[in-house]
């Protein structure tokens, strides 16, 4: 495991709940794991969270062992309690390592359901050359604490509020209209993003930061669950200590889907993680 994974990795509930027990050399690549109830939105457990759990399995079975671009195709919701990750290696490069995963829950039956299907390249984020050439550019986040917390408004769906209790968000005023019933009608949303147990980003939180806010589709004045389809993140960099920003566009909602656009930057302010998701609008 790299440095840059293992030195974060202790007592904290994102590690403790992203964590998986391998079966041995019986069943190589196949992990067991358990899916918290602590990070659901409605019932169902939010997609950055089991990307995370998938991207650990991978992590420790790959030769690479950091996230370089990760695809998953959700197949099906996930509920909290028992699941199997099957991962395979595809391929075993000098610089990358190109594995896949898929998370499998158990039906009433105990027949295994899959529920995510995972595509992915590892390397070493710290062996990545320094040079930086861009026209993206920083969200524009108000400071810190002049950001709304989850305490300034009333929790938009019942029994959503798990994942928030994990989270240490800060939405962006102008993008929060919607939690006091005046959505801007733009599909953006803004926010400072932490763990709650103050553990400091890493590649695999990184997976779940580009998932972790609410969606666009809420400015937007659609209100309800947003199930993603397929999600497609770029790990950059290692991100430095301290809190995110996390900015997310919807550019075309129609047909009853719309993309996510995110982009992740660090107290350095380096963008590190972006990402494409496809999504079913919320049906009020």
């Amino acid at each position: 495991m790299t440095q840059a994974i293992q030195a974060t990795i202790g007592d904290s509930e994102f590690d403790r709940d992203t964590s998986v027990r391998p079966r041995g050399a019986a069943e190589p690549g196949v992990f067991d794991a358990d899916l918290s109830a602590g990070w659901t939105i409605i019932t169902a457990v939010n997609g950055g969270y089991l990307l995370a759990l998938v991207g650990r399995a991978l992590s420790e079975y790959l030769p690479h062992r950091d996230p370089i671009t990760v695809s998953a195709h959700y197949l099906s919701a996930s509920v909290p309690g028992p699941a199997v990750i099957r991962t395979e290696l595809v391929r075993a490069g000098k610089t990358l390592s190109t594995g896949q995963a898929s998370l499998f829950q158990y039906d009433e039956n105990g027949a295994e359901v899959e529920r995510i299907r995972v595509l992915a390249s590892y390397g070493d984020l710290t062996a990545l050359p320094a040079d930086v050439h861009t026209t993206a550019a920083q969200p524009d986040i108000p400071a810190y604490e002049h950001c709304l917390g989850a305490d300034a408004g009333p929790a938009p769906i019942p029994g959503s509020s798990a994942i928030v209790d994990r989270l240490r968000l800060r939405l962006d005023p102008t993008t929060a209209g919607w939690a006091v019933g005046a959505p801007s009608g733009r599909g953006e949303m803004r926010a400072w993003f932490a763990l709650a147990d103050g553990r400091d980003a890493d590649p695999l939180s990184l997976l779940l930061a580009v998932d972790a806010l609410p969606p666009t589709a809420f400015e937007m004045g659609l209100i309800g669950w947003a199930p993603t389809v397929e999600l497609t993140t770029h790990i950059r960099a290692l991100p430095a200590p301290g809190p995110l920003r996390v900015s997310i566009t919807t550019r075309n909602l129609a047909g009853g889907f719309l993309e996510e656009d995110a982009e992740v930057w660090d107290s350095a302010d380096r963008l590190v993680a972006q990402s494409r998701q496809l999504a079913r609008a919320p049906r009020t």
